[in-house]
């Protein structure tokens, strides 16, 4: 027998009976990358060495660095370093708690078209590539972590870790994101580009040993696109959520529509 007109459709789901907090927070986490920029340009501003600060030719760590010297036969004198080491520190964070918190079921549902809410067949984004997913988002907030606890004048090998960490595996987070959502939506393609961008810029970093005309320009296409893709994640995340959030309440009250005329109906 054919299914009443009035019957909604068997393949529509709600999302997962978990607090809604747990999921807007790992959006909001991600999207806390942004305060990077504001962060970057203050210490910018207050920058006290003997030539201005240029993005060009400057490197980031230099803006972290504690002491004004010589380093590395670049005069460095960065007054508010404090303030750039805790916008890392503050960044890595925010990425470690989004990959925590945003699970594979929300890396679904948020590259479905917000017109409707379907059941996703098992294996629409794999188990091992979203967890991958979130591995590396985790892997490249500790490494910015690092790079705000240990500045580069700090005589340790550590900063040099934490940054090569932040910009290999942010970069192949955002590779398998824009790849997992790539049929899904068409904002894929922009967080597949940050990822082609950052890890092409690590590779040309790799091999000319950053011994380029602007450094600072080459490692600021390593970085820039991490946290431009991040965020970019996490605003993809939080608005598909309300607008599932909401279909889905829309979906449950027609559903209780139906059970109430079928119980009049008896």
């Amino acid at each position: 027998m054919a299914a009443p007109a009035d019957s909604p459709s068997q393949d529509i789901i709600y999302i997962p009976d978990l607090p809604s907090t747990r999921f807007y927070a790992g959006a909001l986490a991600l999207l806390s990358v942004l305060q990077y920029f504001v962060a970057e340009a203050a210490v910018i501003g207050a920058w006290a060495g003997q030539q201005p600060y240029s993005r060009r030719t400057g490197f980031i760590s230099d803006l972290g660095a504690a002491g004004c010297a010589v380093f590395d036969g670049r005069d460095v004198c960065s007054p508010a370093h404090v303030l750039m080491n805790a916008s890392f520190v503050v960044q890595g964070i925010g990425m470690m708690v989004g990959a925590l918190l945003l699970s594979s079921v929300l890396l679904c549902t948020a590259a479905r078209p917000s017109a409707q809410i379907t059941r996703v067949p098992d294996g629409r984004v794999p188990w091992a590539a979203a967890i991958s997913a979130r591995t590396l988002t985790a892997a490249a907030g500790a490494g910015t972590v690092l790079v705000g606890l240990v500045p580069e004048d700090a005589g340790s090998v550590w900063h040099a870790v934490g940054a090569i960490m932040y910009f290999a595996a942010g970069s192949l987070a955002l590779l398998l994101l824009g790849w997992l959502w790539l049929r899904q939506t068409p904002l894929g393609w922009p967080i597949l580009a940050c990822g082609v961008v950052s890890l092409g810029a690590l590779i040309t970093g790799g091999v000319t040993g950053m011994d380029v005309p602007e450094p600072g320009t080459l490692e600021r296409l390593m970085g820039y696109p991490i946290t431009i893709g991040m965020a970019a994640v996490g605003l993809v995340v939080a608005q598909r959520l309300g607008e599932q959030r909401a279909a889905a309440k829309r979906v449950r009250s027609g559903t209780a529509g139906v059970q109430r005329r079928r119980a009049g109906g008896h």
